[in-house]
């Protein structure tokens, strides 16, 4: 009967009920701790894999941004060095040169008498990006994104630090093909990415990694 008494509990026995394994999963009002922390737990383990994607395709964007940055600046730092002022090296014959050129103008020498404006453009096109990046889910939009940023970051520093002033700085360009524009590889970084995001619209994949159809 002790036995009884002791497994089931009773308002006799002092501290009936209260053991440690009733302390850990009833408050002292009466609520249900365990439940509780079990909806905070999973709701943090639904958030948890929304959250980890979005935080890797971000990464990948800035990665491939810096990358792109890095290679425009350092190839404009040897042009400027080693090759203005100096005769055009040819690399496949006539067909393809690398010589030095100051662009004020846009890609491929559009525009050279609105600085200013693609100036303006190149800073807004950074902050779209910076936007679109909250709701960034895609790795190929990531990419895309990356390489228009690096791009942009490429030509606006040259906008920014080189003459003739702040904001009206000439690009420097090298990239000298038979019958076409000279350009840099900030210009190709910029080409593949709006490239890159006509086949992904195309191909109906949005930024946030869901695909529609028209």
């Amino acid at each position: 009967m002790a036995e009884a008494e002791r497994i089931v509990g009773t308002p006799d026995t002092p501290g009936a009920g209260t053991g440690p394994e009733q302390r850990d999963v009833h408050g002292t009002d009466g609520t249900d701790r365990a439940d509780g922390a079990g909806r905070a737990d999973a709701a943090a383990d639904a958030d948890a894999p929304a959250v980890r994607p979005r935080r890797r395709r971000v990464a990948v964007l800035f990665a491939v941004a810096a990358f792109a940055y890095a290679l425009d600046l350092v190839s404009k730092l040897l042009v400027v060095a080693k090759l203005e002022h100096h005769r055009p090296i040819e690399i496949v014959g006539d067909w393809l040169k690398f010589e030095a050129i100051r662009n004020a103008g846009a890609a491929f020498g559009f525009g050279e008498a609105f600085t200013v404006i693609f100036t303006v453009i190149a800073a807004a096109v950074i902050v779209v990006i910076a936007r679109l990046a909250r709701k960034l889910y895609s790795l190929p939009w990531a990419i895309a994104l990356g390489l228009l940023l690096g791009g942009a970051l490429g030509n606006l520093t040259d906008r920014i630090f080189r003459s003739p002033g702040v904001f009206e700085g000439a690009v420097v360009d090298f990239i000298a093909p038979k019958h076409f524009a000279v350009f840099n590889l900030a210009d190709s970084a910029i080409v593949c990415g709006g490239i890159l995001i006509v086949l992904l619209s195309f191909r109906g994949l949005d930024p946030d990694g869901t695909v529609h159809k028209d």
